[in-house]
């Protein structure tokens, strides 16, 4: 079996063979990045399973480069940063990454990331697919699209895509904030909250919902979300 790739963007090098000598030895392979263009030419080519991403970059912004990382290639993200402030970490995680780890970290906290993540993705996929169909859409977790019966076709991100198929997986059940926070990763407050309220805003609106009056994606004031509809898998 092969063993899962992860790609590390930071401009510091220490920090670069710091989690690539950490990853390696949990059994990852790794590739690393000192500049943002080295490293979106690479995800022309490929996908890795992981990124880890530094925001401060010398030749780009790291929250844009993050948000079209999550939207344009599907990809799972962790940031890993020395702004540690709250708003941060919101916006990075509101702008598509999985999981936002503050700087100094300690290694083995990272590689606990690591495998969550891709715990997660593995146990969906093995749960139930790639594809599923609901009310006149079809969400392809394969290529991160959502598509009408007509063939239109809307991108969401990964982090998107993780909530989506959260509610897809258990329709017509109240699903909670703290069993999202579990199911999900990262740590619960004020920062996972309004991350989730960002990509089910974001969702309901690539859906067409009413955001007065959503049909799919009901706010259960107090207690959760419940998504009402028949689901399919393939």
């Amino acid at each position: 079996m092969t063993a899962p790739t992860v790609w590390i963007l930071d401009d510091e090098p220490d920090i670069r063979r710091l989690l690539a000598d950490v990853l390696e030895g949990a059994g990852f392979q790794t590739q690393s990045f000192g500049r943002a263009r080295e490293f979106e030419a690479s995800m022309n080519r490929e996908t890795p399973d992981i990124c880890l991403v530094d925001l401060s970059l010398p030749d780009t912004d790291g929250l844009t480069l993050v948000h079209r990382l999550a939207l344009e290639k599907g990809a799972s993200v962790i940031i890993i940063s020395g702004r540690s402030q709250v708003q941060d970490r919101i916006t990075g995680l509101e702008l598509g990454a999985d999981d936002y780890i503050t700087k100094p970290f300690d290694p083995a906290e990272v590689v606990a990331r690591v495998r969550a993540r891709l715990r997660t993705a593995k146990s969906a996929t093995r749960e139930s697919g790639n594809t599923a169909h609901f009310s006149g859409w079809t969400a392809h977790f394969d290529r991160y699209t959502l598509e009408t019966d007509s063939g239109t076709e809307t991108a969401f991100s990964h982090a998107e895509g993780a909530v989506l198929r959260l509610f897809l997986e258990s329709p017509k059940r109240l699903i909670s904030r703290q069993f999202m926070q579990e199911q999900l990763g990262g740590a619960a407050g004020e920062s996972f909250d309004r991350a989730m309220d960002v990509r089910i805003s974001r969702l309901r609106t690539k859906l067409g919902e009413d955001p007065k009056n959503p049909r799919l994606i009901k706010t259960i004031y107090g207690a959760g979300y419940i998504f009402v509809s028949d689901v399919s898998w393939s």
